[in-house]
């Protein structure tokens, strides 16, 4: 087993929380350099072909990309990359450097795991899950870091950060952007209105993809913490009006009836 050391830089990601608390427009940064680079190649060499049907597929209005978070599907080096970003050793980091505590990892990478976007993939603005549905503690922190060696920037792919819209409960205007760079890490906190996402569609080539891993870190809730268990999306401009994306949004948003969206 790798130690934290020998594949993670950990000056990288200490220096890097500097201005994590005052970033607008919720607390966030970006870690470059953040897996050594053999270590960042390897994994980003594992990943399943596009076409593998060991994906979970979504493809709708309002997100179109490929997950996967069984084990049993991550070869010998994304085994173990999940394995030390879940590890006592990577949290306590993480907690020390924002300052949260408890600080608990979530093993079951729910929502979790590898993410996949082709040409046309998109994710619409949207605030994560609040509780986890099985543990009952709440979603703090984000960490995706991007595996995608030959991506180029006019491709999109971009994590877009928005505003929060107090009045309509809705993502305001696009306040930063983390680029989708190989070996570069976001880490950003989801209890503030974190509105986020890729909502243009990506203009890569077809033999190209967005690669990432995701993990989330949760805490004990909040006594005024929503009690959302799915993720709520947010329509983009033109669908506003769009009474079947609005319906489709309410689907997702319910624990009971997400399953329903990707089935289809």
């Amino acid at each position: 087993m790798l130690n934290l050391s020998e594949v993670i830089n950990v000056e990288n990601v200490k220096k890097a929380f500097e201005n994590f608390d005052n970033a607008k427009p919720f607390p966030h940064t970006f870690i470059d350099n953040f897996f050594k680079e053999d270590f960042a190649l390897a994994l980003e060499k594992e990943f399943p072909d596009f076409t593998s049907n060991q994906w979970h597929k979504y493809n709708n209005q309002i997100e179109v990309k490929k997950t996967c978070n069984d084990w049993n599907f991550f070869p010998k080096n994304t085994y173990q990359a999940f394995t030390l970003l879940n590890s006592p050793e990577f949290v306590d980091l993480i907690s020390s450097c924002t300052n949260v505590t408890p600080l608990f990892r979530d093993e079951g990478l729910n929502g979790g795991g590898w993410h996949i976007h082709g040409k046309g993939g998109k994710l619409n603005t949207h605030l994560d899950y609040s509780i986890h549905p099985k543990l009952g503690l709440e979603r703090k922190l984000n960490i995706i870091i991007y595996l995608n060696s030959s991506w180029e920037e006019n491709w999109g792919g971009h994590l877009g950060l928005w505003s929060h819209n107090e009045e309509k409960h809705q993502p305001e205007e696009l306040k930063s952007m983390v680029k989708c760079k190989f070996n570069r890490a976001a880490i950003f906190d989801t209890t503030c209105n974190s509105w986020h996402g890729l909502p243009d569609p990506l203009t890569c080539p077809d033999n190209q993809q967005r690669k990432s891993l995701a993990v989330y870190y949760l805490t004990t809730p909040a006594k005024n913490a929503p009690e959302r268990g799915k993720a709520l999306f947010a329509p983009t401009e033109e669908q506003k009006d769009n009474q079947e994306v609005l319906d489709l949004i309410k689907t997702r948003s319910n624990v009971e009836t997400a399953d329903k969206v990707w089935r289809k």
